[in-house]
This record gives C-alpha cells, sequence and structure tokens, in this order.
C-alpha cells in the first residue's frame, strides 16, 4: 500500500504543476501559436493545439533527460 499512496501523491502533484502551467501558458500565448488549429463554423467549434503539444512534449523530454542523469 506504501507504493500506492506514492503514485497517488505523484499524480496530484503532477496535475497542479500541470494547472499551474495551464493558467501561465494560456497568458504567454501557449494554444495560440501559428500551426495551431482553430475552426469555428456556427455552433460548432474544432481546436487543435498541434504546435503547442510539440512544444510542451520537447520541453517536458528536455526537463525529463536532465533530471535522469
Amino acid at each position: 500500500m506504501e507504493s500506492f499512496g506514492r503514485i497517488i501523491l505523484v499524480m496530484g502533484i503532477f496535475l497542479a504543476l500541470l494547472g499551474i502551467a495551464l493558467i501561465f501558458g494560456e497568458k504567454i500565448g501557449l494554444g495560440k501559436l501559428p500551426g495551431d488549429i482553430y475552426i469555428q463554423k456556427g455552433n460548432f467549434t474544432f481546436f487543435f493545439p498541434i504546435v503547442s503539444s510539440l512544444l510542451i512534449s520537447l520541453l517536458l523530454t528536455l526537463i525529463l533527460r536532465i533530471f535522469r542523469k
């Protein structure tokens, strides 16, 4: 049970950091980068942040590689 508690704790910290990143990322333009797809027609809205997702993935990969060494 001890490892289950650690998993829950890590997930909680991760979700809190993700929430903070989303709040501050919106202020610096994350999600509105050139290359992000945004289509709005009448009552239909489609948003797919391709470039923002790639940028986040690249940053997380670099951070994780730094901490693994």
